[in-house]
């Protein structure tokens, strides 16, 4: 294995962490305003991720940063090509974490509901866009021979990006109602309950439009045929066990087989991708490859000797802050924080 190839792997892992654990934050902010009926309860909801959301955007960060090292190409195409995107996807980052600082800041309700719907559209927007960014590294983008991007925002926007974002908004909105489950209880763990129990089956029937959007877009039948490999076909079954253990009320199981069903779909597109970085729409000749877009030999050594010593660190504080925080958020104002 190359050093191209090994950076390639890690690169996919920064993404996987990154939307396993965004994911569950991004679904907790876009069911704030609907779950939490009083200021106390939507105090508790925020509670749950509290602690842990901006580290969880260290991973976004980290794997932008990885990209921008061992593959310059990739990172300068794709920036580039998704400029507004991305801008977008900041933007509301940055709203978000604000709100979550200003929101207690003053007592008013009205003051409050405002920083609560800003934690919302912080967190569908970018949880919608990253759906659609992926949907077109998959599917591909026109990029011309010299690496360049040739199209514009609305290049981006097709019937198949559109179930792409739309299907990571939903799976993303029943990782939260998960999590919720696990992390309140009283009425808010209640009606997060019930809500994941109606929702489950909406994500599973988006999941499958895009299975068949997958087919019908990236000429998977062509490819690989019917058969789609162990790993697809191991994810379709864990987001079955899913909807199997939130109807029996089982949330910790249902958390489990939604993490493994997130990690396995990320594994199976990045399997696609590769050995393409970037897919190019208008000459297949012109795609980035994990080669073409690649650093020297040299910083890709620097790098892994970087990543083997601090890598482990940040797992273990990340790890570490997870047990502290681990006892479920209590429904009393004096215990809250936010």
């Amino acid at each position: 294995m190359s050093l191209s190839d090994l950076w390639f792997i890690l690169i996919s892992v920064l993404f996987i962490g990154f939307f396993f654990l965004e994911g569950f934050d991004y679904g907790v902010g876009i069911l704030l305003p609907f779950l939490g009926k009083t200021d106390t309860e939507r105090r508790q909801i925020i509670g749950t991720i509290g602690p842990f959301w901006d580290a969880n955007e260290v991973w976004m960060i980290t794997a932008g940063g990885a990209m921008f090292a061992a593959f310059p190409h990739w990172y300068a195409t794709l920036f580039s090509g998704f400029y507004l995107a991305l801008a977008l996807i900041l933007l509301a980052l940055i709203l978000r974490g604000v709100a979550f600082e200003f929101r207690s800041k003053r007592d008013d309700p009205q003051w409050r509901s405002r920083w609560d719907w800003a934690i919302f559209f912080g967190s569908v927007i970018p949880a919608l866009l990253w759906g659609v960014a992926f949907g077109n590294i998959i599917r591909g983008t026109p990029i011309d021979a010299s690496m360049n991007f040739t199209g514009n925002f609305f290049d981006l926007v097709s019937p198949y990006t559109i179930i792409t974002g739309l299907a990571g908004v939903a799976v993303f909105v029943l990782h939260g109602a998960i999590f919720i489950t696990m992390r309140t209880e009283g009425a808010v763990e209640k009606r997060a309950q019930d809500w994941a129990r109606k929702f489950v089956m909406p994500v599973i029937a988006v999941c499958a439009l895009l299975a068949i959007a997958n087919y019908a877009q990236l000429d998977l039948y062509t490819e690989i045929g019917a058969n789609p490999g162990v790993v697809p076909v191991a994810t379709a079954a864990s987001l079955l066990a899913v909807g199997y253990f939130v109807w029996n009320r089982q949330f910790t199981w249902a958390f489990a087989m939604m993490a493994l069903t997130m990690v396995l779909a990320l594994v199976t597109y990045f399997w696609f991708l590769y050995p393409n970085v970037m897919v190019s729409s208008t000459n297949s000749a012109f795609s980035l490859t994990v080669d073409s877009a690649s650093s020297s030999d040299y910083t890709l050594k620097v790098m892994s000797i970087v990543a083997l010593i601090f890598v482990p660190i940040v797992l273990v504080y990340q790890g570490w802050t997870y047990w502290v925080f681990r006892k479920r958020v209590l429904d009393d104002t004096k215990a809250l924080h936010y």
